[in-house]
């Protein structure tokens, strides 16, 4: 009977595969996007192709970068941003959680060419296979998808 199995990584039908899960927090602090882009690295080099990287490693850096710019994470003393991945072959998620923030919420939105900003959620909405956002009552996450590689 068709759906009898049990359900495999990210609650689709395909099989359960071998994955690993990684989760590290860093300071609220800009120094900490180079920092998150260079971990995530260390531990995706070898695992996944150099196109496939490069993007994962872009999108990190704008998820993370949105985190510290646009939540209490970076406007706070001790703020926190937790980045947390999940590899499978052919498969990664990652999400970042921040503290939130009362004044903004993660948007795509298009920026002009002369725009030095505003271009994070688009990447990511361009390059992922899917993604989303989360808020909680103490924490927002952004999250993402690239699979099929």
């Amino acid at each position: 009977m068709r759906g009898d199995g049990p359900l495999g990584h990210y609650g689709d039908t395909r099989p359960k595969t071998p994955h690993h899960t990684w989760r590290r927090g860093f300071p609220g602090k800009e120094i900490s996007v180079p920092i998150a882009r260079e971990w995530a690295r260390g531990l995706l080099a070898g695992r996944i192709v150099g196109p496939v990287l490069d993007d994962v490693l872009l999108l990190l850096s704008e998820v993370v970068t949105n985190a510290v710019t646009h939540s209490d994470s970076g406007r706070e003393p001790g703020g926190q941003v937790t980045v947390r991945m999940t590899y499978a072959p052919g498969d990664i998620r990652v999400e970042v959680a921040d503290e939130g923030s009362s004044t903004s919420a993660p948007t795509v939105r298009t920026p002009g060419l002369d725009e030095d900003g505003g271009r994070g959620l688009w990447l990511v909405n361009l390059l992922a296979t899917t993604w989303g956002a989360h808020r909680g009552e103490t924490v927002r996450s952004v999250w993402f998808r690239i699979s099929d590689f």
